[in-house]
């Protein structure tokens, strides 16, 4: 039986290329705490272009984005890009 994919060798290394990039965030724009512990929402994450729930590849570096935690978990299994929230405008009484 094969060990998880994301914890080989290969996965290590292109997530270690993106980190060297220090590229912002693809979804906000924002730079990336690089140095933050990976639990904090605005530590680095490798996002994928094309999610791997819908047939993005693991390993190819062409799918490949940098994205803060908050950014890569609020986006999901989604396709496109997720948009700044709107801000909602006041009743009128």
């Amino acid at each position: 039986m094969a060990g998880n994919p994301r914890n080989g060798r290969p996965y290590r290394r292109l997530v270690d290329w993106l980190r060297a990039q220090h590229l912002p965030c693809w979804l906000c724009g924002h730079e990336i705490g690089y140095g933050l512990d990976a639990r904090h929402p605005l530590s680095f994450t490798l996002d994928h272009l094309v999610p791997l729930s819908r047939g993005g590849d693991l390993l190819d570096r062409a799918n490949a984005r940098p994205a803060h935690r908050r950014c890569n978990s609020r986006r999901g299994a989604r396709v496109t890009e997720i948009t700044k929230p709107q801000p909602r405008a006041s009743r009128r009484w």
